[in-house]
């Protein structure tokens, strides 16, 4: 496939982005996910509120290093008045993305996330503010919140002066389980002059490369999680049509990476970083009993050097010993 690039304001990038997401993408998971090829990455969704009053957590998930740019930030809440507030918290990030796609019950029920598709005038409102402080403003929306009303909401955020848009393309009661509907994106794109950022289900590089026909870049979720390595794998398809299939010990080693990172940084959520450890071993066989052991650690030091140990036995092919012990 041809090079492409994606520029938002003055941003210049390759299209393979990470998706920010809860418990995954703070900066030691990011790191790997730069390394591995994504070209632009974001902190995961912090509430508004939380920033403006200075909350511990969300100043550690704010957290990023000049080696991360261009970083982003997402951002989600429902007062107008609160993302004036928050301005001076933002301005060191390369840009803002509002987040009007998180169908979490705790997210809708303070009328923030994908409650904002109701309300798409609030949603421009929060754009030309953000937008007046001379910040590179995109947003994130789902299809909808109980009915399809993208191309509206599309259309209104484009005008209110947002220099992309990332479609999520289900609507926000939709799990899962129910296929994206990436004819919105398609529609969606011809109808707004702005990038279009298309989400949800890509997991390989043809997906990619299909995304890439009817949007201006791809952002990989889920699939990234425990996985960085799919980063290299699209990237590599889209370069060479050549299809990498998952390889256990270059993914190992950026486990062992996002652990140095962990220690480095200084993230010590043990519950969070054992939750993405145990992501890590989805794809093989034994998964079940490998997870079991990631859950069964106390410290970091023993993630890694379980890590460590697993490592050493897919170099030696001998990993499904080490899951039997």
């Amino acid at each position: 496939m041809k090079p492409r690039y994606l520029q938002i304001g003055k941003i210049k990038i390759e299209p393979i982005l990470l998706a920010p997401m809860v418990e995954v993408t703070d900066l030691p998971y990011r790191f790997i996910c730069r390394e591995a090829g994504a070209s632009l990455t974001y902190t995961e969704m912090l509430y508004i509120d939380a920033i403006i009053h200075e909350n511990a957590k969300t100043k550690k998930l704010m957290q990023f290093t000049e080696r991360e740019r261009p970083i982003g930030i997402q951002i989600t809440g429902s007062k107008v008045e609160h993302f004036k507030k928050a301005i001076p918290y933002l301005k060191d990030y390369d840009l803002v993305d509002i987040n009007c796609g998180c169908p979490s019950t705790r997210i809708v029920g303070s009328e923030a996330g994908s409650y904002l598709l109701n309300n798409p005038e609030k949603i421009g409102e929060i754009i030309k503010i953000l937008k007046s402080a001379g910040l590179i403003v995109t947003a994130k929306i789902r299809l909808g919140f109980k009915n399809n009303t993208v191309l509206e909401t599309a259309k209104l955020i484009e005008s209110a002066g947002a220099d992309a848009l990332t479609i999520h393309a289900r609507l926000a009661h939709h799990g899962n389980d129910v296929p994206a509907d990436w004819s919105w994106i398609k529609k969606v794109r011809s109808s707004i002059s702005i990038p279009v950022i298309g989400n949800g289900d890509i997991t390989s590089g043809k997906q990619a490369e299909a995304m890439l026909k009817i949007a201006d870049a791809c952002m990989i979720a889920r699939a990234a999680i425990g996985d960085p390595d799919i980063f290299y794998r699209i990237n590599r398809y889209l370069k060479t049509g050549e299809i990498i299939p998952f390889d256990l010990k270059r993914n190992l080693h950026y486990l062992k990476q996002y652990l140095d990172y962990c220690r480095d940084f200084s993230f010590t959520d043990l519950s969070r970083i054992k939750y993405i450890t145990a992501k890590f071993f989805r794809n093989i066989e034994g998964s079940a009993k490998m997870r079991q052991q990631v859950m069964q650690c106390k410290t970091l030091n023993e993630l890694a050097e379980l890590a460590d140990a697993c490592l050493v036995a897919s170099e030696q092919k001998t990993l499904s010993e080490l899951i039997g012990r």
